[in-house]
This record gives structure tokens, sequence and C-alpha cells, in this order.
């Protein structure tokens, strides 16, 4: 069953065609029901108007023999008086059941004579002893409304089911009678079952298109995102992160998936290839110390004499300093959040301009959250590029502005190219003029900083300083501030 159900087209079909059951029985139910009772209710209300006529007749001193009420060949009539004794009925009635009477055959009549002085005393009896909650009616006068009952009747030989109208009427000569008259519900029962049946024939066809369009529909709603999984399959089995999923021309939400998709295979593939580049960056920039140290060891172990002890210790250092800009850069990579510590920005920026020549600094006590060690590490890469760069003169400037720190680092040498004023923030990226390994470092320094300032949710950005050369402007918020995501 889990198999069979397994997809969303399966799962889908299925809830449709149950809510579309559901609601065709329920409003097939709720049909037959309106149906059957308006079809009754007119059945009682032609029984109604039969007895009403008989009533009529009764009320106008009419003998028993001379109704016509009683010759209709398919009603149904019975009269009885107050005690229940059958005083007449129809003429073809041979078996009766429903009325509270059975009987259908009249009891025997006396002379009119007695009859009429019988009645008489019995008016009276009945006037003097009737009970208060019946209707009080003057003699040929017939009662309002009606009670219904349902049975069924033999007439000549076929028995149906009717709907039965008793109508109470008092007569001028034999006192308060009943006239029973009922209609055949053939008609009610012919067309609740015609209908029962179109409905028994009509449903399971109607839910079985609406499983089949349901099935059509999901089917081509869902075609792109088979296609889109089949060439994520793809994309997976070649590990070719240029290829990517087909994007539907619609505005609905699988056209805003695979757009999405498309959008993560982007960033996988940057990703990627920039740790491909980094690793070969890396590779690069460690062979030289490691094949240089390597070099003076082995002259070392066949001319001792010959030791450059000095250089050996500065490729060491040299080692020794990359491995850990890779490693604070691998934990960067690994989304490593800064401890949320309160730091002086212009305490620490003194901190690192101390003991370096020509670096003044003009700061304002200003305290941001984050890892003194790792601002105090984009000071000191901010300096280290300033140093190489600069003629006579740095400048350290921490400042609030709004809420956010602006700590400054500018130098008088030649600036920074426009055009280059993003790029060099890119890992192991050297300009023409820092391209001495010995004077400009594996161009991790700016890289690492930049990355320190949005892991504390700020900027670092490249311009031109007052005095011609470079500025770097680096922005954290406030300590307290909301630094709500990092930007990027």
């Amino acid at each position: 069953m889990s198999r069979l159900f397994g997809s969303v087209r399966s799962r889908a079909t299925l809830g449709a065609t149950l809510v579309v059951a559901v609601a065709l029985v329920a409003a097939g139910a709720a049909v037959l029901l309106s149906l059957r009772a308006n079809l009754t209710g007119e059945a009682g209300t032609r029984a109604e108007r039969s007895a009403q006529a008989v009533a009529s007749e009764l009320a106008a001193r009419i003998p028993l023999d001379k109704l016509s009420g009683l010759d209709a060949e398919d009603v149904p009539v019975q009269i009885v008086d107050e005690d229940g004794v059958l005083l007449a009925a129809s003429e073809d009635l041979e078996r009766i059941s429903g009325t509270g009477t059975a009987e259908v055959t009249p009891a025997p009549t006396r002379s009119g004579a007695d009859d009429d002085r019988d009645r008489g005393d019995d008016d009276r009896d009945d006037d003097s002893g009737r009970s208060g909650d019946e209707e009080s009616l003057e003699p040929g006068e017939i009662a309002q409304g009606a009670s219904y009952t349902n049975g069924t009747a033999t007439i000549d030989g076929d028995t149906e089911d009717y709907r039965f109208a008793a109508v109470e009427v008092e007569t001028p000569d034999r006192g308060r009678l009943t006239v029973h008259a009922g209609s055949p519900l053939a008609a009610e029962h012919s067309a609740v079952g015609t209908a029962l049946t179109v409905m028994l024939i009509g449903f399971p066809l109607l839910l079985g298109v609406v499983a089949g369009v349901t099935w059509l529909v999901t089917g081509r709603a869902l075609r792109p995102v088979e296609g889109i999984r089949r060439e994520m399959a793809a994309i997976t089995a070649s590990e070719d992160l240029r290829r990517r999923v087909p994007e539907p021309a619609t505005h609905d939400e699988i056209a805003r998936l695979a757009r999405t998709t498309n959008a993560t295979l982007a960033a996988l593939e940057a990703s990627v290839e920039r740790q491909r580049s980094f690793v070969a960056d890396a590779s690069h920039e460690l062979r030289s110390p490691i094949a240089s140290l390597r070099t003076q060891l082995e002259v070392a172990a066949a001319h001792p004499e010959l030791l450059d002890l000095d250089g050996a210790v500065e490729d060491t250092v040299r080692l020794q300093n990359l491995a850990g800009d890779l490693l604070l850069l691998a934990r960067l990579d690994a989304g490593e959040r800064p401890v949320g510590t309160r730091v002086d920005l212009a305490a620490l920026a003194r901190e690192e301009a101390a003991g370096r020549e020509g670096v003044a600094v003009e700061a304002e006590p200003v305290e941001v959250s984050g890892s003194r060690g790792q601002l105090g590490r984009v000071l000191a890469n901010l300096l280290d590029n300033a140093e190489r760069h600069a003629r006579e003169r740095i400048t350290v400037t921490v400042r609030r502005e709004g809420g956010e720190a602006v700590v400054g680092v500018a130098d008088d040498g030649e600036g920074v190219a426009e055009a280059d004023r993003e790029r060099i923030f890119e890992r192991f990226v050297r300009l023409d003029a820092a391209r001495s390994r010995d004077d400009g470092g594996a161009g991790l320094g700016l890289a690492i900083a930049r990355d320190v300032a949005v892991r504390h949710g700020g900027t670092l950005t490249a311009g031109a300083a007052p005095a011609g050369g470079a500025l770097f402007e680096l922005r954290l918020p406030l300590a307290g501030a909301d630094r709500g995501a990092p930007r990027a």
C-alpha cells in the first residue's frame, strides 16, 4: 500500500477522488431525502384534498351511500365515528393498514328516523362529554388541517403503499366523523428508485472521470519536477556542477523551485571552484618555502659551514604563519561564530599600533561585541598591508557613526586602483606592486580581514585616503546593537 500511494501523483488522485466521493454521497443523500420529502408531501396534499372533499359532502348531509369520494378507483377512503366504528369505505377496498381502523366493511346502519333521533341524543351526549383538548366545531364545520400516516391498502387485488390524511368533520346528523383518504406513493417510490439507480450508476462513472482527470492534471503539473529530478541525478552522477536544471516558463511554485535549485547549484559551483582554487594556491604557496627549507637543510647536511640559519628560521616562520592563516580561513569557512564579548576598539587599535613606526592613532572609546583575538588580527593585517605600501605615515582612526563603529587605516602610498578595490580581498591575490613573496606575503591578510568582519556582522572596504594613498574602512555594529544576519 505504501508503494502504491508512494508518489505525490497517486496521493493527489486518491485524495481528490475521496473528497469528491464524500461530497457526492452527501449531496446524493440530501437530494434523495429532499425528493422523498417533497413527493411524500405532495401525496399527503392529494390525500388531504380527497379527505376534504368527502368531509364537505358529509357536512352537506349527503347520505353515506351517495358519497362520490367513495367511488374513486385509486383513493382508499374510510369514514369512522368517534368510537372508531367504520361507517363507510371505498367499494373495492379489500385490505388497509395505517389508518388505525383495519376494517373495510362498514357496520350495518339503522333506519333514518331512529338514526336521526339516536344521533341527536348522541350529539347532546358528545357535546356534554367531549374532551376539552378536541377542536370545537359547529355542525357542518370541517376541522382545519389534517393528520398524516403511512400505510398500505389493497384495492381490487392490487396492494400499494399510501399516504393517508385524516380530516375531522362535525356533521349535523351523525356527530363528529373522521375521514381517512389515501394517495398512492408509487410515484414517490418510482422517482426515488430512479434517482438512486442513476446515482449508483453515475457516481462511480463520475469518480472514475475525476480520478482520471486528476491523474492526468497532476502528471502534467509534476512533469517539470520529474525533469528537475532527472537532471539533478545526472549532475550528481557526472559531478558537472556547470549543468542546470530546466526552468519551466511558468510563474508557479515549480518554476520557483527550479530557479532556487539553479541558484543553489551556482553557489555550490562557485564554492567548489573557490575551494579548488584555494587548495591549488595553498599548495603553490607552501611549495616554495618548503622547497627552500629543504634545499638549505640538504646543503647544511653536506656542508655544515654553508648553513643559512637565519634563512631557515625565516622560512620556518613563514610556513608557520601561512599554516595559521589557512587554519583560520578553514574555521571561518566552517561557520565559526565569534564569541560575544565586549571589545574596546580604541584600546585595541593603540595596542596593535604600538611598536610600529610612523603610525598615528586618533581614537575615541568605542565598544563592539565579538572576538578580541580575531578583531586584533584584522587590525594587524590592515597595518601590515599599510606598512608595505606607505611612504612615511599611517593613520588609524576610530569613531562612532550612527549605530556603527568605524575603524579607518590610511596610508600615504600609491593607493589602490578602483578596479582592484574588490579583487584585493580575494584569497592569494597580490597586486603587481606587491608580487614579492618576501614583501607581499601570501595574499591572505586582506581576505582574512574581510571574512572576520563579515562574521562579526560588519563590512571591510577599500577606498582612497585624503592623502592620496589607500584607505581601508572597517564598520562594525556597536555593542548591544542587533547585528542581524551577517552581510556578504
